[in-house]
């Protein structure tokens, strides 16, 4: 599969920032995202071709990770992180006016599937040192067990695979 394809902070308001963040609030924004666009563990759930999507595929993820499905926060952040990451992608590089979100679980494996109506392969370029962009196929390569793209009659599905430990 690996041949498919500073932000300045604002000044004297850190504190104030540091102090509105919370899990609890994090979890609200979760569940609401969940309540808006459906629960991707059902269902494909269909999200809108535009940035700010990645929000709320990233919100989706934590809450089916860390609460549905009950794995560690570390998992969740690796989980999240590759979402955003295909969603990215399926948003810069497909022209889609939408595109759709799947988790599923499975003994031993979680997998994340985000489908697009284009037939472009992504490429896994080599990354270097000082890069500022093209770091997503890596982080997906490095992070997941496995990962690739199956090619539909309508686009393709590219999707990752974490291993998890059963209870």
């Amino acid at each position: 599969m690996a041949g498919l394809e500073g932000i300045e902070q604002p000044r004297g308001h850190g504190r104030a920032t540091a102090a509105r963040w919370s899990p609890t609030v994090e979890d609200e924004h979760a569940q609401k995202a969940l309540e808006l666009f459906g629960d991707p563990t059902e269902a494909e759930v269909p999200l809108p071709s535009r940035p700010e999507s990645a929000a709320a595929a990233r919100r989706l993820t934590q809450v089916v990770v860390l609460r549905q499905w009950g794995l560690t926060p570390k998992m969740t952040e690796d989980a999240v992180l590759l979402v955003s990451e295909l969603v990215g992608n399926a948003v810069r590089h497909t022209g889609a006016r939408v595109f759709g979100l799947r988790m599923r679980r499975r003994r031993g494996w979680i997998r994340v599937e985000v489908r697009d109506p284009s037939r472009g392969l992504p490429c896994l370029m080599p990354v270097q040192e000082m890069d500022i962009s093209g770091r997503g196929l890596f982080l997906v390569d490095k992070l997941s067990d496995r990962w690739g793209v199956d090619l539909l009659p309508r686009g393709k599905t590219t999707w990752f695979e974490m291993r998890v430990a059963d209870r």
